[in-house]
């Protein structure tokens, strides 16, 4: 092990140190957790200056740093650039970083650089003593922090009531995010290539847009883009929540085609390079327009185990190689099935859970179908409404990943898997797997 690369992973848990272990030969790499899991997600803050303290601390006591990585959000994608350029390693800057962190100046990024795709949007601040005067939207409109994930305190909005009680409940929550994002900005070499509006407490307004769903996954490096997979997303029938994604795609490949075109034309924009990254595109099958929906300079975490089931090896793969500076060959057909899912099993209202699986029971499943895994997300006796970072319009109990040789066959296994799973409630609501 003397010449055993060591990789540093922020936040890193057990069941994704599993993942990174599939990893095309893992058995060169030495695997250290770098600020513990419960600190980077999902906490109640982020005191950034202590965060960043202990992680270099951690660094400073390592035998070597050959490489740093992350898969969760921000702030682990921001510190990412930091720490890396502190210990000389490969990197994108943190300013390409931080375009893709700010929702609102994303926006300002894609009005420039994709003007075809970028739906109508607004900047605005939730601690206005005038919100209302501000708005130049027209209902209906998303209305989200430009700083955040998993959808937390997104919100559709379809006159001004809602409009303000949304406003009210943003300017309540929405320094969780903004404060530790002003922090990570004092770490800018070059703030005048950001946006000169804006800040981690703007809000963002954005004008509907739908279609079909999907993900490019990809990397720069060396200044070139490479799109090595696309994932669609499904939604639940409120169009809102995430039913499952899917790989590989099904959209025609000149529409793929299109996406990966215009992931390029955006990334050299913003100046992106040397990282991973995801992009989010609606096709709207009916116009045959683009609209994009977000960047993500990380690989998706949701996506890994799609990954070790279909290709025989997590994307954990290509944030490795880029972060040790090669060029990632990625990815292999060396998987169980040919298409593999990850399926969202969700409740649309708040109810007490009587019921969860066993051990036994999902053992069984992994019996009969050895390459599904369960992650539960509930306990028995807990109200949904204590669930953390879930969307406004439904509580998601579980994630599911499989494989299977058709689409068909895939969404008949996840039926079949939520009927020996078997959760239960105190009241009949309404889910998206029954």
């Amino acid at each position: 092990m003397t010449d055993s690369k060591h990789i540093f992973v922020i936040g890193l848990d057990d069941f994704n140190l599993s993942e990174l272990e599939t990893v095309h030969n893992a058995g060169d790499y030495t695997f250290h957790g770098l600020v513990d899991y419960d600190t980077m997600v999902n906490p109640p803050s982020y005191p950034m200056d202590a965060i960043m303290a202990e992680a270099r601390e951690t660094l400073a006591a390592a035998p070597a740093v050959d490489a740093i990585i992350g898969h969760w959000d921000f702030p682990t994608t921001s510190m990412l650039p930091i720490l890396r350029r502190e210990w000389g390693l490969p990197t994108p800057t943190l300013e390409s970083v931080l375009y893709c962190e700010n929702k609102y100046w994303n926006r300002l990024a894609g009005e420039e650089a994709l003007p075809e795709c970028t739906p109508d949007f607004q900047g605005l601040d939730p601690y206005s003593d005038d919100p209302l005067g501000d708005l130049d939207m027209d209902y209906p409109f998303w209305l989200k922090p430009s700083v955040a994930f998993s959808s937390y305190l997104g919100f559709r909005i379809e006159n001004e009531q809602q409009y303000l009680q949304a406003m009210q409940t943003i300017r309540e929550r929405i320094h969780v995010f903004a404060e530790p994002f002003d922090t990570i900005m004092r770490s800018c070499e070059n703030p005048g290539a950001l946006p000169n509006r804006g800040s981690g407490a703007t809000c963002i307004a954005e004008g509907l847009i739908s279609g079909r769903l999907c993900t490019l996954e990809g990397y720069v490096y060396d200044g070139e883009v490479v799109v090595y997979a696309v994932i669609d997303s499904l939604r639940a029938s409120n169009q809102v929540s995430f039913y499952s994604y899917q790989y590989p795609s099904h959209l025609p490949p000149g529409v793929q085609n299109r996406m990966i075109a215009h992931a390029g034309r955006i990334l050299d924009h913003i100046g992106m390079d040397h990282t991973p990254f995801n992009m989010e595109f609606f096709w709207d099958e009916a116009t045959d327009k683009l609209w994009l929906l977000e960047i993500n300079p990380r690989i998706s975490k949701s996506h890994c185990p799609i990954f070790q089931i279909a290709t025989g090896s997590s994307h954990h793969e290509v944030a490795i190689d880029i972060a040790l500076g090669r060029k990632p060959d990625f990815p292999r057909a060396e998987g169980r099935f040919p298409m593999a899912g990850k399926f969202m099993p969700r409740v649309f209202g708040d109810t007490v859970v009587t019921r969860v699986p066993s051990a036994d029971d999902i053992a069984m499943l992994q019996k009969q179908h050895p390459e599904v895994i369960v992650h539960v997300g509930v306990t028995e006796g807990m109200r949904l409404s204590e669930l953390v970072a879930q969307d406004s319009y439904s509580f998601e109990i579980a994630d599911v990943f499989l494989g299977a040789e058709t689409e068909e066959q895939m969404h008949e296994k996840f039926r079949y898997v939520m009927e020996v799973l078997d959760f239960q409630f105190a009241d009949v609501v309404p889910t998206n797997y029954s």
